[in-house]
């Protein structure tokens, strides 16, 4: 009744001893989790003065729900991809778990120290998947699951943990969550559990509309079982009184915003602000009346996602039997002084905060990094959850041998593309150890890439065995057998699923000891699309072969929409990845069996391979008969570039790559009737070769032997370099003895047609190379 005595309402019904334990362990972790990121900013010196960062109020959101997570469910087979923002909260349990020693606790973005996001290659203490880049980090867990039951079915012992996600309610907006979501692959995924923190916030402001039915119910159409944790102990008791069914529309159906601003709300502003306008406003009223000040601010924080025992009843009601989804409402900045502030994400706590939070929490600020007493019930707690999580050191066993040369000759006329399968076979029946460590995939285009007959020798994987209702079709060509002993993954058309798998394929080696050579297929136009993922993929440790087919203007009907200019720069560009454009089937062969070998090792590497639907007569290759000289020219292969046609003394030399080698050979013909003499140097690794110049010049520790037998200096000429790509790709060989140089390639978006009239238009076809050649040899 208004006018007596305010009533005081706990904040859970049965606060035990453990209960106890974990509140003070979750104030813990909130502390030393604002700290790190105080510290970064407020103490540690900054000559630069730049901004260094860091995001308390994200952190904040997720303390609750990784308090739970870590001091009370997970096992040591589990895996977590932790929330970007969130990585000083996992650093803090870290070093309370003992995982971490406290000199890391100032080096937050620090030159050397902890990262700004999560990073499995970089962080000094232990972290599951690298996170950061938006989306990708969320759905890293679903490939990893996929990856640890190929490994366990196929392999050897994988365990059987959780893949947890820990998901920040605004990167649902990222389209590749719901690609990873969609595929209906996942749906049978039991172990994937996500967990996003409803804050209703990003970046700039309190996000309108993110409402949690609509996400309930797109979650439940993929298959997903969904469990919403929307309030606390002290509401749910406050919703059984009078008026609390009132309250409850009350807060279900106001915006975001305006709840958000109920947070910044002091009591008196609280009780005119939260009853509103609706017709039971007076039954709120009367409600919250009989509440003292304290209560009311409490009730009215009290979402589920801060609320253990919300969270640990949340965690048992999780099916195994599919994917799960449980969205924890959450207050951004939950406990700090900027708590449901529209502009907190990056704000940071003046120092007068700061001092104030310590005090709430009665620790010296002074002397912030304050661990418990092992004695106490916190210490002993996080003792035995350090026990419960530790795993064994990885033993990385070497991957099988793979063979430098299958022995086989090309001839006649065939595409790079085609050669791709054929290796691949090669590979089964000449190293069938190695051959078993080959997992393929592709988005819905392993026909048109020529893997079909891969994939009827080695099978579809799936979990379980599915009945191919077209093996009795004699018209079928390619035998969709799914079966868990299957060599081939086939996921829907998104390329950034197909990335993500091959990188999760590809990091086995580091997470459980068992190196897997995983090769991606896809349309080389959109390897643009796939590329920020599959580069993250490599940032994490993912070993992966990338192959893009067919590629270029030389897929000249498709028109300009499936023709690629850019990608050939893509091995220039991108770290921890060898790139490499073969021009014939010999050189796919062997710079395919080098990538393999390179998979799946702590000195591994991923690599990229462009291939062409392009026929090309294989008698152009002029393979040295000599075993010798045989394996001369494959180490040039591997080591970026042969010399083709060597003239007695050039006059002008011309570099070709990939499918216009024909083309390249052909004007070296027909300058030769002109009395003008060509070295024809064939690139397949641009990358490479930009590599060994760099080594040259004392940049790298590259070797660049492979420089002085392609473009010796007493070789020295005027320089044309063509390619079905960007021109710009080769355009630095010029520099390696400083020539003459025309750099021939794509510039501008495609165009269908023939492939003639395609090269003309571009000005890569024989008369083109052949004005340029002569266009330098004037001026020479």
């Amino acid at each position: 009744m208004p006018g007596s005595a305010p009533t005081e309402i706990p904040d859970s019904p049965s606060l035990d001893a453990r209960g106890d334990t974990l509140r003070e362990i979750e104030d813990r972790v909130l502390w030393l989790s604002t700290s790190i990121i105080h510290h970064a900013n407020r103490i540690r010196p900054n000559t630069t003065g730049l901004k260094v960062g860091g995001h308390q109020a994200s952190c904040a959101s997720m303390v609750s729900i990784m308090t739970s997570l870590w001091f009370e469910q997970l096992t040591a087979d589990d895996r977590v991809s932790v929330k970007p923002h969130a990585s000083p909260v996992l650093h803090a349990i870290n070093y309370l778990l003992g995982e971490l020693g406290p000199q890391y606790l100032t080096t937050l973005r620090e030159f050397g120290g902890l990262q700004s996001y999560p990073s499995r290659a970089k962080d000094p203490d232990p972290v599951d998947y690298s996170t950061g880049s938006v989306g990708i980090g969320a759905t890293a867990p679903i490939w990893g699951a996929i990856a640890r039951r190929y490994v366990d079915e196929q392999v050897g012992p994988a365990g059987k943990g959780r893949q947890y996600s820990l998901v920040g309610d605004a990167e649902l907006d990222e389209g590749a969550v719901w690609e990873a979501i969609l595929d209906s692959s996942v749906s049978d995924l039991g172990e994937i559990v996500w967990i996003v923190d409803l804050n209703r916030q990003s970046l700039d402001r309190v996000v309108p509309n993110i409402a949690a039915g609509r996400l309930e119910a797109m979650f439940a159409a993929a298959g997903w079982q969904v469990i919403t944790v929307k309030f606390g102990a002290l509401l749910e008791q406050l919703f059984e009184r009078p008026g609390g069914d009132a309250l409850r529309a009350r807060i279900l159906t106001m915006p975001n915003p305006e709840y958000q601003r109920l947070l910044r709300c002091a009591a008196d502003e609280l009780r005119s602000r939260l009853p509103g306008e609706a017709t039971d406003s007076d039954g709120i009223a009367a409600l919250i009346a009989d509440l003292d000040d304290d209560t009311l601010l409490r009730a009215v924080r009290n979402l589920g996602g801060h609320d253990l025992d919300a969270l640990r009843a949340a965690y048992a009601r999780i099916d195994d039997t599919r994917p799960t989804v449980i969205l924890a409402y959450t207050i951004k900045g939950r406990g700090l002084p900027t708590q449901g502030h529209p502009q907190n994400h990056s704000s940071l706590l003046t120092v007068e905060q700061y001092q104030q939070l310590a005090a709430d929490h009665g620790i010296d600020p002074a002397q912030p990094w304050v661990a418990f007493d092992p004695a106490g019930h916190a210490g002993q707690l996080c003792a035995a959850t350090a026990r419960r999580l530790r795993r064994p050191p990885v033993q990385p066993c070497l991957p099988p041998d793979v063979p430098l040369d299958t022995g086989r000759t090309p001839s006649g006329t065939a595409t790079t593309q085609a050669a791709l399968g054929r290796v691949l076979l090669d590979l089964s029946r000449q190293a069938p150890d190695a051959a078993k460590r080959v997992v393929t995939v592709s988005p819905d285009v392993s026909s048109t890439t020529n893997l079909a007959g891969w994939l009827n020798k080695v099978g579809v994987w799936s979990p379980n065995e599915r009945r191919n209702w077209f093996d009795d079709d004699p018209e079928t060509i390619m035998h969709w057998r799914e079966k868990p002993s299957g060599q081939h993954m086939e996921l829907g058309i998104a390329e950034t699923n197909l990335v993500g798998l091959i990188g999760e394929l590809g990091a086995t080696w580091s997470r459980w000891g068992q190196p897997l050579f995983p090769i991606g297929v896809v349309y080389d136009p959109f390897v643009e699309r796939a590329l920020e993922p599959w580069s993250y993929g490599i940032y994490a440790g993912g070993q992966s072969i990338l192959v893009g087919t067919p590629s270029g203007v030389s897929l000249a009907a498709e028109g300009g929409a499936h023709q690629s200019i850019k990608t050939p720069s893509i091995g220039l560009e991108q770290p921890g990845c060898i790139s490499y454009e073969p021009a014939f089937v010999i050189d796919v062969e062997w710079s395919l069996l080098s990538c393999i070998a390179r998979l799946g090792r702590a000195d591994g590497t991923s690599s990229y391979l462009r291939l062409s639907t392009r026929p090309v007569d294989q008698t152009l290759a002029a393979v040295p008969e000599d075993p010798a000289a045989r394996e001369r020219r494959r180490r040039q292969v591997i080591a970026g570039g042969y010399m083709l046609r060597r003239a007695h003394r050039p006059d002008v030399t011309l570099v070709g790559m990939g499918a216009v080698i024909t083309e390249t050979l052909q004007t070296a013909d027909r300058l030769a009737k002109q009395n003008i003499a060509a070295d024809v140097i064939c690139v397949t690794s641009p990358g490479l070769l930009f590599e060994a110049l760099r080594a040259r010049r004392g940049l790298t520790e590259a070797s660049s032997w492979i420089l002085e037998q392609l473009f010796p200096a007493d070789r020295a000429a005027p320089m044309v370099t063509v390619l079905d790509g960007h021109p710009h790709t080769l355009a630095f060989l010029a520099g390696i003895n400083n020539v003459a140089a025309a750099a021939l390639g794509v510039s501008r978006f495609g165009q269908a047609g023939s492939l003639e009239d395609v090269y003309r238009y571009h000005g890569i076809d024989t008369d083109s190379i052949v004005r340029a050649a002569l266009d330098l040899t004037e001026q020479a």
